[in-house]
């Protein structure tokens, strides 16, 4: 019987706006008891600090709540000014701030992206925006999945076992792309939670659901994944860049 993709999920404009504000709590009662030397200490992202994904994503948070309240406004600005040499710069100014400061930038960061995501009507949502060039719907997607994955990189006791279903649909079909050309890739975790990306050769990928989306993110699996018999992992392709080409 032939396998086709599985159709993307709906975002709800509703939906992602509670997720982000229980994410933002998460985020900052982890936070909440570091140390200096904590904050300096290894995440888990190789090369990086937890200070490194704290400055990282008080820079994003900034850089979204700009786009979107530009939006609003009729007006399009750049993810970063810039650009990728600038948010890199950012982050390795910022890493090595004391505890409390990462505190403060993240609890001002959070409040205003909840300001800037506050009230917006439906015809606000559709706005469009230079993040790939979508709309501010795509850019609230894209901090909700930038906290979640960068709350596990914290390596602060959270985890994608805790990553709800829609949450997982929703990044599995933003990182569909990363499919390498001519491979119809299967997912399949317990409990029936199962993802088809791509078109061709199907391979089949199964496991627990957090492992199975934590690798599509370029994640190490907590438990190994296992690959129809024969077969090896696909290499994935790049993440998705903030610009379309």
């Amino acid at each position: 019987m032939a396998v086709t993709a599985t159709p993307p999920s709906p975002v709800i404009p509703s939906e992602v706006v509670i997720a982000i504000g229980q994410a933002h709590v998460r985020l900052l009662d982890a936070t909440a008891p570091l140390s200096d030397a904590q904050v300096a200490a290894p995440s888990r992202l190789p090369g990086w600090s937890r200070g490194h994904v704290l400055a990282h994503l008080a820079g994003l948070a900034a850089a979204v709540s700009r786009q979107v309240e530009h939006a609003r406004r009729g007006e399009q600005v750049d993810l970063y000014d810039g650009g990728q040499p600038a948010r890199d710069a950012a982050i390795e100014a910022g890493a090595s701030a004391p505890a409390a400061a990462h505190r403060r930038a993240l609890a001002g960061a959070t409040e205003r992206i909840e300001a800037s995501l506050a009230g917006l009507s439906a015809t606000d949502w559709q706005r469009p925006v230079r993040y790939r060039d979508g709309v501010v719907l795509d850019l609230a997607a894209a901090w909700w999945r930038e906290v979640e994955i960068h709350l596990t990189d914290l390596d602060l006791g959270a985890s994608g076992g805790g990553w709800s279903g829609v949450f997982c649909d929703q990044l599995t079909d933003f990182l569909a792309e990363r499919v390498p050309a001519g491979t119809r890739l299967v997912l399949e975790a317990p409990g029936g939670w199962s993802r088809v990306l791509g078109a061709g050769t199907a391979l089949r990928v199964a496991g627990e659901r957090a492992d199975l989306v934590g690798w599509l993110a370029g994640r190490e699996p907590t438990e190994p994944l296992r690959v129809d018999a024969g077969a090896a992992l696909p290499v994935l392709g790049p993440w998705p860049a903030a610009h379309k080409r």
